[in-house]
């Protein structure tokens, strides 16, 4: 240390010193505002909804009792959940496919650097922001009643509630994209179509692909709440084995829900991962 002093070379700095020089940002008092608003009203909010912690450990016994009755599956239901989960993965697999195809199109069209007109693109992005307010169980409902109870119901449910997660995760995709391919075939007079086909596709393929496999894991778990308003699906008989207090059976429909979820997600998350490589 003395000899690097001597030649005149600078010591190794601390990581106390190193601390020592990160900017400080200055306390502002509204910080402290907000935070104060944001504990009194969760204080305000658990008041107002009577939620209380205590209501769980009063009937934490009961919940004891339910759950030990789930852990004893009756395994010969197995053979009425499993064709009913495959029917759930068949809506999801349909409303997906139907959905992301509505918003591939879609995307384009509400994409600023694809359609230049504003107002164009500004009200198709209203009507999409409207279609993204809807949840997909009001929709179910929705359906429900147009269609009648079944599994048509729940298709058109997840076809819109995929329509509305991709289209706003791919159009700002299409907008990130880098304008130089579109700018050098605009020059050349190319017009929209071969645009899209040959600057943008080749750029947004995969982020698309990676968008509709996020939508149908989404779509796995939500088709089998459906069922609870009778959009067809697994969802419908784990109501009803509720309701009459069949323990056994709603565990062995959870199980292979739980099963079939846990696969599909692991699959669809190493999909995405070697796509974005």
């Amino acid at each position: 240390m003395v000899e690097m002093a001597r030649k005149g070379k600078k010591m190794p700095k601390s990581k106390e010193q190193h601390l020592a020089e990160l900017p400080k940002k200055k306390f502002k008092i509204m910080n402290l505002v907000w935070v104060v608003i944001m504990v009194l009203g969760l204080f305000l909010s658990v008041d107002v909804t009577n939620t209380h912690i205590s209501v769980l450990f009063n009937n934490f016994s009961q919940f004891t009792d339910i759950f030990v009755q789930m852990c004893h599956p009756d395994w010969g239901y197995a053979a009425t959940a499993v064709p009913l989960l495959i029917e759930t993965i068949k809506m999801a697999i349909l409303g997906t496919v139907m959905g992301s195809a509505i918003a591939f199109v879609y995307s384009l069209l509400i994409a600023r650097n694809i359609v230049k007109n504003k107002a164009v693109t500004g009200i198709l992005r209203i009507i999409m922001n409207i279609v993204r307010t809807i949840p997909d169980l009001l929709l179910g409902a929705i359906f429900v009643a147009v269609v009648g109870i079944g599994p048509v119901a729940g298709v058109l449910a997840l076809t819109v509630f995929t329509f509305g997660v991709v289209v706003k995760l791919f159009y700002e995709a299409i907008e990130t994209i880098d304008p130089g391919p579109i700018e050098a075939l605009t020059a050349v007079g190319a017009n929209k179509l071969q645009i899209i086909h040959f600057a943008v596709m080749p750029q947004i393929l995969t982020y698309f692909i990676s968008y509709v496999l996020y939508a149908f894991e989404i779509n796995v778990r939500a088709s089998t709440v459906l069922g609870y308003i009778g959009a067809g699906g697994i969802g419908l008989y784990l109501q009803q084995t509720l309701q009459v207090f069949d323990y056994a059976k709603t565990g062995m429909i959870i199980l292979v829900i739980i099963v079939v979820v846990v696969i599909i997600d692991y699959i669809s998350t190493k999909s995405r991962e070697a796509l974005m490589k």
